[in-house]
């Protein structure tokens, strides 16, 4: 059971909860990064969550049609056969998703999985993701109630950003300011529009001072303690404890302190890219300047076959992705947590 069913994905991020700690959410763009990400896991001996973004299915749907949901699902179809070669668990996760493009991307995978459900399938997906940091707040959570129907009945778990992540990721950027940080105001509105998991379970992307991208340290002044007084905020006025299954965005280069901080207050869940992608990159760069006159015909000579074959460089490239998963998995404390 490689990719996860709705009742183990629910599993999985109980079991989070409960022993504070989270999954690593690895953004993957082609099968060679899956593979990485699953080889992180598998490494770690840790279950995950393998997601894609508007531009990473954009991408995958190929420069010919940049069609996104045909790279989305075309991705999500391999990894539910690739996925069983490695001894962990992954749910597949859709990542950002603005107003713009919901009619192009999550709302026809939800399509998709509405029609597998209806002939007694899993959903492809186990969890999708709707941005709506850069509407109102009104409008943000009027759209993620018809978003949440559609996905409870679809057995998805929705992620909505309720406030602006810094930084920019996918042509989405939010300045670096004071609304940077959710309140205990904007949680209680969320509970008033989606409920406490009634009408659906869903995580929450609360923002504490978080950046897309790479920031240098003092750029961001992260409050992950702020998730506390948001989980105390909402108990106090609805009776229940710990309310909020929270998503770390903007993770990268963040302290292993804050990192911890952010765990004991309810995160299950923290999305990882930057780092990935540099982890990716870094050793095809190497090994493109140390052979350059292999990989290039100069001087009108021919080159070697065995440096350019994108095999070669693309296992290094692999391996190291895989490091920096197995590396998150440490630092998320998901290290030896699978479902057996």
């Amino acid at each position: 059971m490689p990719i996860a069913t709705p009742e183990v994905y629910n599993e999985m991020l109980d079991r989070a909860k409960a022993g504070k700690f989270a999954y690593p959410a690895i953004n993957v763009t082609s099968s060679q990064t899956l593979h990485a990400a699953l080889r992180g896991f598998a490494e770690a001996e840790s279950d995950g969550i393998i997601q894609i973004s508007t531009g990473g299915a954009e991408f995958l749907g190929g420069q010919h049609s940049k069609d996104m949901v045909t790279g989305a699902v075309a991705l999500a179809e391999f990894a539910h056969i690739v996925a069983k070669k490695y001894d962990i668990t992954v749910a597949l996760h859709t990542d950002h998703c603005p107003k713009d493009k919901l009619d192009g991307y999550v709302r026809p995978l939800l399509a998709v999985s509405e029609e597998r459900v209806a002939r007694g399938e899993n959903p492809l997906f186990q969890s999708h993701m709707w941005d709506g940091s850069a509407e109102t707040l009104a409008d943000n959570l009027s759209i993620a109630q018809e978003l949440l129907e559609r996905a409870r009945a679809a057995k998805i778990i929705l992620e909505v950003e309720i406030t602006p992540t810094g930084g920019e990721e996918d042509g989405v950027s939010h300045e670096i300011n004071d609304s940077l940080y959710t309140t205990v105001d904007d949680a209680i509105r969320t509970v008033e529009a989606l409920g406490l998991g009634e009408k659906g379970r869903y995580l929450l992307a609360a923002s504490f001072g978080n950046v897309h991208g790479v920031y240098k340290p003092g750029n961001v002044v992260l409050r992950p303690e702020l998730l506390k007084e948001l989980n105390e905020g909402v108990a106090a006025k609805y009776g229940k404890a710990s309310p909020f299954d929270f998503v770390f965005h903007g993770g990268s280069g963040s302290s292993e302190e804050e990192i911890a901080t952010a765990l004991d207050n309810g995160v299950v869940k923290m999305n990882i890219d930057t780092d990935t992608q540099y982890a990716f990159t870094r050793p095809v760069a190497a090994h493109m300047f140390k052979n350059y006159d292999g990989v290039l015909k100069v001087d009108g000579e021919v080159g070697n076959k065995k440096t350019y074959d994108p095999r070669t460089w693309g296992k290094l490239a692999e391996a190291s992705m895989a490091a920096r998963v197995t590396e998150a998995c440490a630092n998320l404390r998901s290290t030896g947590n699978r479902i057996k």
